[in-house]
């Protein structure tokens, strides 16, 4: 009897011990969301999966379909007929970049009034709807250090680390008498680097990726409010621009390049550049190299609002009043242009100021690119497109591996808004504003975005 009650006690402890494992596996189970009632817009396709269900767990989107989905230990949110679409993506911002001039940040902002503002700019993104961030130059790893790891609210973020340009280009930031080669703020910051050769373009280059640049930025053109340079400016010669490319291939990465004259453009491309930044002289010839070569364009349609001359930045600066107005007779056929040869084109603001200035900017962004190019490209600009041109970062460099980013499909990244509306229909849903100078401050988040959600957690949820 003694042999069967220790047998008995040891059947008991594994019976004991397998409901505690059970129990231990389910709250170790990843979290799961069910969206249910929700019209989907996949980042993709025109036409809206109805009365659809999306089902979340961890991180990733487990389950996409128009069908009722099984998930009993599930948190349920119901669309109540609401449009659940990809996060918004942001694929040129400058986060660090305060304003109000090039020439106060060199001369009286330091390390914490740059990254006071970056904190700020990233909140204020993904409350307006943009879970990932490509910044395009004056940031490096830090900021991404903190979303990533809980210490501060922002989006998923792609910087760049320093501007990489010519001296006299528009990555040159210095005063007006410093020499050649002399150290700056930005310098000293890894914000902007002026490069002479080849060998300083491996090592500016090298060093951003030891920063934590995601890809790099070269200043290829120049600009309009900027110092020194003529936007016409062929800046950097065809072996700079190739090394910079090199580095970048070298971590796996890509390079985008900021480019104005079509001369610029195609020979970033042909350098082997993935991503073009402006293009505002983008024509079929440039659409058709660049489909061949599989790149990009994301392009700031603000720079084609008639006051864009009235910025007192341009209109108080004679120099800068007179590149305004030749660059806008110069791009005037962008916009018909795209139209007729299309390319792969990404969402861009491209706003330096404060925060209060950027999120009237986006919201107006946001506007002009239905304006100019309707409803569902301009989603598939902010969403899926955006997506393609984070993963060009590629499998060393990319900090978001592990799911795709810009659609609604298994296995992709749960980045998540829920809309009050059909964008397609009525666009405003996304929180657009139809005036820039002059508009009012808008709220922390517009009201038709309903809940928010990155990386499986919500950040903003107003549904009852």
């Amino acid at each position: 009897m003694q042999w069967f009650r220790n047998v008995g006690l040891g059947v008991g402890c594994l019976i004991t011990a397998g409901i505690a494992s059970t129990a231990l596996a389910q709250d170790n189970a990843p979290r799961q969301v069910l969206f249910t009632n929700v019209n989907i817009f996949d980042g993709v396709n025109e036409k809206l999966i109805e009365s659809g269900s999306v089902l979340v767990e961890g991180n990733l989107i487990k389950t996409v379909s128009g069908e009722a989905i099984d998930a009993p230990d599930a948190e349920v949110i119901d669309g109540e007929g609401r449009t659940l679409t990809p996060g918004f993506i942001e694929n040129h911002a400058h986060l660090m970049l305060m304003g109000p001039s090039l020439s106060a940040m060199e001369a009286n902002t330091t390390w914490e009034d740059f990254g006071i503002h970056g904190t700020r700019m990233a909140e204020m993104y993904l409350m307006q709807g943009f879970t990932t961030v490509r910044d395009a130059g004056g940031a490096n790893g830090g900021l991404r250090r903190a979303i990533d790891s809980g210490q501060i609210v922002g989006p998923r973020y792609y910087p760049s680390g320093a501007f990489i340009g010519t001296r006299g280009g528009h990555a040159d930031f210095g005063n007006f008498t410093s020499p050649p080669g002399s150290e700056t703020n930005f310098s000293r910051l890894n914000m902007a680097q002026e490069v002479s050769g080849v060998d300083d373009v491996f090592r500016f280059g090298r060093n951003n990726f030891r920063m934590g640049a995601t890809q790099l930025k070269f200043m290829q053109s120049g600009g309009v409010v900027s110092a020194f340079d003529p936007w016409q400016l062929l800046a950097g010669s065809k072996e700079e621009i190739e090394a910079a490319v090199q580095v970048a291939n070298e971590y796996g990465s890509y390079v985008m390049a900021h480019s104005y004259r079509k001369e610029a453009i195609l020979n970033a491309l042909n350098a082997g550049v993935k991503s073009i930044e402006h293009g505002f002289s983008f024509d079929c010839e440039i659409a058709g190299v660049m489909n061949e070569k599989g790149a990009y364009i994301t392009t700031n349609l603000t720079a084609f609002d008639p006051g864009l001359l009235d910025i007192p930045a341009v209109a108080n600066q004679p120099s800068s009043l007179a590149k305004a107005k030749s660059a806008s007779a110069t791009f005037a056929n962008y916009i018909p242009n795209m139209k007729k040869c299309p390319a792969k084109r990404g969402f861009q603001t491209d706003c330096v100021g404060s925060v209060d200035a950027c999120n009237i900017q986006i919201a107006y962004e946001k506007h002009l690119n239905h304006e100019f190019f309707g409803a569902f490209q301009s989603m598939v600009t902010l969403t899926s497109i955006g997506g393609e041109i984070a993963a060009l970062s590629g499998d060393f460099m990319n900090p978001y591996p592990d799911g795709k980013l810009g659609v609604i499909e298994a296995g992709a990244y749960a980045d998540i808004l829920l809309l009050d509306g059909n964008p397609l229909e009525d666009y405003s849903v996304v929180g657009t504003g139809d005036t820039w100078f002059g508009a009012d401050p808008r709220p922390e988040s517009p009201e038709t975005i309903r809940l928010i959600m990155k990386d499986g957690k919500t950040y903003k949820n107003t549904l009852n």
